[in-house]
């Protein structure tokens, strides 16, 4: 999802896109997109952070970045974004963005969920995050999982404001589809 959501905003010219990836999230790159390497994933990015730098520049509340996503969100991030815990650039660019009133997004990865998932999920959005779960919808037809994909980014672009072309509006059902 996150590669997905990065060629995406990486379409849009006009965006400055700045990359933090935890060690967790590139053994999950290795494990799972095999074919993609972290060098294609940086080529994406116009910024590369490594997520030890907490002196880095979007630690700061003083530089200008509008919305962040976490895509995916495991469950410990979620949990430490949600407690303050904020030992690490990631972390701390979330402490930020949260302190800040800015738009944070958190795709979480993980099901299911116990009690304690809820609850911080629960807190970060007390605290202004929005919540994005990568649900399966049907209503766009999807035919491949890119288009499963492509649904979620699609959430996150319209949460960023950002037109997309990812899955089309909902217009209501086609003409002469008989009511239940």
């Amino acid at each position: 999802m996150g590669v997905h959501l990065l060629r995406a905003l990486r379409a849009r010219p006009q965006l400055e896109i700045h990359l933090i990836a935890t060690a967790a999230a590139l053994r999950t790159l290795a494990l799972e997109n095999p074919e993609i390497s972290y060098a294609d994933v940086k080529a994406l990015a116009h910024y590369v952070h490594d997520v030890k730098d907490i002196a880095a520049s979007p630690a700061s509340g003083s530089y200008p970045m509008e919305a962040m996503v976490v895509i995916p969100a495991s469950m410990h991030t979620v949990a430490s974004m949600a407690h303050g815990i904020a030992d690490n650039l990631l972390l701390r660019c979330a402490d930020v963005f949260l302190k800040e009133r800015r738009n944070l997004i958190v795709v979480p990865r993980e099901t299911p969920l116990h009690l304690g998932h809820l609850r911080n999920m629960a807190t970060l959005a007390e605290y202004g995050a929005c919540i994005l779960p990568p649900m399966v919808a049907f209503y766009h037809h999807p035919k491949t999982v890119e288009d499963i994909i492509g649904h979620t980014v699609g959430k996150v672009l319209d949460q960023l404001r950002l037109p997309q072309d990812q899955f089309p509006p909902w217009e209501g059902p086609r003409s002469g589809l008989p009511l239940p």
